[in-house]
């Protein structure tokens, strides 16, 4: 099995060990060099090196650019049964971003040498101190002072671990950002006394067997394998390689990044670990991403721009830099419809509110209930699928099934006790740790039992559990019966109106270790399920309402960025108010192309937008238009220059971003529904309230009449244009976007859509269509914006483009040689001149009746067989002279 997940840089160690500088040798002289390259930013170089530590060979592979001065340092460790090359890409990316940049396999893992010894102080942690001793020998490294350089640490799962063990050793790391890891690795894998044998098993078998762990782990793993019962000596030892033995000597910031979809390092490990160091007086901050070891979305790129982010603040002291908030938790926003994954989008509050904040108590019914624990603990029941969910960084993984409300797991009749509340009479967020007080007896002296809290539907049957996640807990001395609390695991769960909850208890599961011996057990329950809510952290609204549905992939950006700052990392600039009631402002916008330092999508551009203007954005294919539109909706960040919508500057997830509307050509909708349930579907989506949508003034603007109640399946292709629209414009954004809407439509549906754009524009409002009907254009927009090759041509009003004077018909009497139209363009005061039908389009570079006096002086000069001349009136012309011709 294979374990490896992304991984972020690495720990410190003790002082002790600043004296091995010595001893960190070279064993591959200068190391090998390698030049990385960049989509837009200096190459990499990447030097390949082998360090003696204490007699054993580490691999390790340091990145740099070039001519940066003196910088801070990061260590970059990787996950466990992986090896530094997992982590090159993220490490190339901090090196662009000013970091010396160091990675290394851990013992045992890739080319170096050693035994595992699961993060050993002695050993994988005392490797972090001499990492840490070379770097501040290097000369591009910022140093605190002598042999102290300036360094962060960043890990997933054991790369993680380690770098907080590091930072409780060694007083030299300055900030963290440790990600889908453990703080007390014996309560990970020994929850409630219970041996997690599944987890515990993978990682023998993704370590490479028993032989390639130290002798003493290999020897607790065989023990404790074999009895199912883990001991006081299994949990010391792996206590002494967990950050909670140093938990109060780690007191650095620290950025946590943690899994909901994780049954190997769930909640509760991040949120001890957040606890302790915010206890020790430094700055923490909590991240609950979608995925984990179980699966799920990594969201790699948000969460490896937030740890940029952490650094830039911590280690060069950037003040200005965003780190997003205090605490953040990513939750499902509905379904998209083109394959059924579920859509993120992100919620946060001003402080994290742990596991237990603001509990609610939720009565719960059922008589005491037996059940058995059958013989050999087989078959047992089915929570989840520990470690097959995919460790990738897509949106798969079994554990996600429960965000679609699909059930996987399987209680077996007679091996489990069940208890329902009430349908709940209102919508119910679940974040943290429910927990209900139930009363035990067994008739063996320890009971060992899987507690799991399902979300059931109204029909009674469906159920879902959150996550995947159960329980265990051991009871002993249950004979006589005991009392005990359930701590269920922490989750951030909604609980729609009419559902239910349901406690099952179970004898068995299917990633644990259960007794073997036969037993009956007898459970009831003691007082009310306590539910705990955050009501300080609020979802976001969606800002790109058709992107988001149409594009599950922008959809993912736009949730993943809600909160952060983007790659560049700098504060979004403070409001303009001279700007607040102006729509759109983008001034010296420039977008290289990937891998380019001198090629340009789109360069040096400016243009205003005002309200009630329909402006339409016009250009040859490869003019950068689709690229301006991205960089407006915050789906890629510009190389120079800024977009201001309502004096606000745009960045990824900007909240002004809810003001804008964007309608993009084959928006997907469940065909099984009509349009109104699709467009009351997404709304929810968003998370915004119900009567922010103005649906009805939607509605009406889009003209859908009573094709709202038939299935979307049954709709022309004009029809569901105009349902997308109405997507679009639900809420009434102040600033509606539209690529190409007329796609696909007869003249009568395109009459209709240039009135629905007219009509949304009349009450102040602004539209933005970008075109390649220029007859269209011509007749629905009041201003236009002609791009060719990523620059601005022109831009104004459609009348004074279109007859400004500045272009100019030339009716000919007679054919013209293509030398003497070369001629004609190169005249003084002349920017192009193009064949049209019946003769040549010519643009004036300055406008005006003397300039059209003297152009025809010098057609007559050249005997140009001019028949007339005077002010062209087609958009079509106009656009041709612009641009200089047919492209």
């Amino acid at each position: 099995m294979d374990l490896r997940l992304p991984t972020p840089p690495r720990p410190r160690r003790p002082r002790r060990l600043l004296a091995a500088v010595a001893g960190v040798a070279l064993l591959a002289g200068a190391g090998t060099w390698t030049a990385a390259a960049s989509d837009d930013a200096p190459s990499v170089r990447r030097a390949d090196r082998a360090l003696d530590s204490g007699g054993t060979r580490i691999d390790t592979s340091y990145f740099t650019t070039p001519g940066a001065g003196k910088r801070p340092a990061v260590l970059l460790g990787h996950g466990f049964g992986g090896s530094k090359d997992d982590v090159r890409e993220q490490a190339e990316d901090l090196a662009r971003e000013g970091y010396a940049v160091l990675t290394w396999s851990a013992r045992g893992f890739g080319d170096s040498g050693g035994r595992i010894g699961l993060n050993d102080p002695r050993t994988e942690v005392a490797d972090v101190s001499r990492l840490i001793d070379w770097l501040a020998d290097r000369p591009e490294v910022e140093l605190d002072k002598a042999g102290d350089p300036r360094v962060g640490m960043t890990g997933a799962s054991y790369g993680g671990a380690v770098s907080l063990l590091a930072a409780g050793h060694d007083g030299r790391v300055d900030a963290l950002a440790p990600q889908i890891t453990y703080w007390n690795l014996a309560d990970a894998l020994f929850p409630g006394g219970v041996f997690k044998k599944t987890w515990a098993g993978l990682f023998i078998n993704s370590g490479g067997g028993c032989d390639r762990f130290t002798a003493e782990l290999c020897r607790m793993y065989e023990r404790v394998a074999e009895s199912g019962v883990p001991d006081d000596r299994a949990r010391a030892l792996l206590e002494a390689r967990s950050p909670v033995a140093v938990g109060d000597r780690i007191k650095v910031p620290t950025l946590v990044v943690q899994g909901q979809s994780d049954s190997l390092f769930p909640l509760d490990q991040a949120d001890a670990m957040a606890r302790a160091i915010r206890a020790n007086g430094a700055p923490v901050d909590m991240d609950w991403i979608s995925g984990g070891h179980d699966g799920g979305d990594m969201e790699r790129d948000r969460t490896h721009d937030r740890i940029g982010a952490w650094f830039d603040r911590h280690l060069k002291g950037d003040d200005s830099v965003g780190t997003g908030p205090a605490f953040r938790v990513t939750r499902t926003g509905g379904v998209d419809s083109t394959n059924g994954a579920a859509l993120l989008r992100g919620a946060s509050g001003d402080s994290y509110p742990g596991l237990r904040g603001d509990p609610r108590d939720i009565a719960l019914t059922g008589r005491e209930q037996t059940f058995d624990n059958p013989a050999g603990a087989s078959p047992p029941a089915v929570s989840g699928l520990p470690g097959f969910g995919g460790a990738g960084g897509g949106g798969g993984g079994l554990s996600q099934l429960s965000a679609l409300g699909v059930g996987l797991s399987l209680d077996f009749p007679g091996q489990y006790a069940r208890f329902d509340s009430a349908p709940l009479t209102a919508d119910r967020r679940i974040t943290g740790t429910p927990s209900v007080r139930v009363r035990v007896t067994s008739t063996s002296d320890d009971a060992v039992l899987f507690a799991k809290l399902y979300d059931v539907a109204p029909d009674g049957e469906r159920q879902v559990l959150p996550a995947q996640l159960v329980a265990p807990v051991r009871v002993a001395d249950a004979k006589e019966g005991k009392d005990v609390t359930l701590t269920l695991p922490a989750i951030d769960h909604e609980v729609e109106r009419g559902h239910k909850l349901r406690l099952a208890v179970s004898s068995t599961d299917l990633g644990y270790a259960s007794p073997l011996a036969p037993a009956r057990y007898t459970v009831s329950v003691q007082g009310e399920l306590s539910v705990p809510t955050a009501p300080g952290v609020t979802t976001a609204a969606a800002p790109l309402p058709a992107w988001v549905w149409a594009l599950p992939l922008a959809a993912v950006v736009i949730g993943a960025a809600l909160l952060l700052t983007a790659r560049r990392r700098t504060a979004a600039p403070a409001p303009d108010p001279a700007l607040a009631d102006v729509p759109l402002q983008i001034t010296d916008l420039s977008k290289r192309y990937a891998k380019s330092a001198d090629r340009y999508a789109v360069r040096e551009l400016s243009f205003r937008v005002e309200r009630g203007q329909v402006l339409g954005l016009l250009g040859p294919n490869g003019a950068g238009k689709t690229t301006t539109l991205r960089m407006l909706m915050g789906l890629i960040r510009p190389d120079q220059g800024e977009i201001r919508v309502f004096g606000h500057a745009i960045r990824p997830g900007a909240p002004v971003l809810s003001r804008v509307g964007a309608f993009v050509e084959g928006a997907g909708f469940l065909p099984h529904l009509t349009g109104r349930e699709n467009l009351d579907l997404y709304w929810r989506a968003t998370g915004r309230p119900t009567e922010d949508a103005r649906m009805a003034e939607a509605l009406e603007i889009a003209g859908l009449g009573e094709a709202l109640q038939r299935a979307v399946r049954t709709y022309s292709q004009g029809m569901r244009q105009r349902l997308a629209l109405a997507q679009a414009m639900l809420g009434l954004p102040d600033l509606l976007i539209l690529d190409e809407p007329t796609n696909g439509l007869d003249p009568p549906q395109i009459r209709e859509m240039r009135e629905v754009m007219i009509r949304y524009a009349r009450d102040g409002r602004t539209v933005i269509v970008s075109s390649h009907l220029l007859s269209e254009v011509e007749q629905s927009c009041t201003h236009l914006v002609v791009m060719d090759r990523g620059r601005l041509v022109q831009a104004g009003p459609v009348a004074q483009i279109v007859g400004s004077g500045d272009a100019l018909h030339v009716g000919l009497a007679g054919e013209v040689s293509d030398p003497l139209v070369e001629k004609i363009a190169v005249l003084p005061g002349v920017a192009s001149a193009v064949r049209s039908e019946g003769g040549l389009l010519v643009r004036l570079a300055e406008a005006g009746p003397e300039a059209s006096r003297e152009l025809l002086v010098e057609l007559v000069r050249l005997e140009v067989p001019v028949e007339s001349m005077g002010p062209h009136r087609t958009l079509e012309d106009a656009f041709l002279t612009l641009i200089g011709g047919p492209q």
